[in-house]
């Protein structure tokens, strides 16, 4: 019996993980946030360190063209480049994290372990 439970909680961690075995953390948008604190804080991350090109009228990530997708991009760019040097995925409660790659299309959102 605890063998099988082993195995179990072994084989759920595995799909938990990357093949490095590191859990992705993507910083996205909270759909229960008021529109205008997301604006606010996706304004202050592409001013302070995330590259919110791709998001630009003829980016790559322009499209779905919402708040929620483009402060997602910023919020994630902002995270993964600044996360080893103390920044995080707050942004005053506009973003959480996820384990769900946010990705579509050609819209690639960069994940550093």
């Amino acid at each position: 019996m605890l063998t099988r439970t082993l195995v179990a909680l072994f084989f759920l961690l595995s799909l938990l993980h990357n093949s490095d075995g590191q859990f992705a953390d993507y910083c996205i948008a909270d759909e229960q946030t008021p529109e205008d604190e997301v604006v606010q804080a996706m304004k202050w991350a592409c001013g302070n360190g995330a590259d919110c090109s791709a998001i630009g009228e003829n980016g790559v990530c322009y499209l779905p063209n919402t708040v929620k997708d483009h402060a997602s991009y910023a919020f994630n760019s902002y995270y993964q480049n600044m996360k080893h040097k103390g920044g995080s995925c707050y942004f005053n409660a506009a973003a959480i994290l996820s384990d769900l790659d946010p990705s579509h299309n050609s819209c690639k959102f960069e994940y550093l372990p």
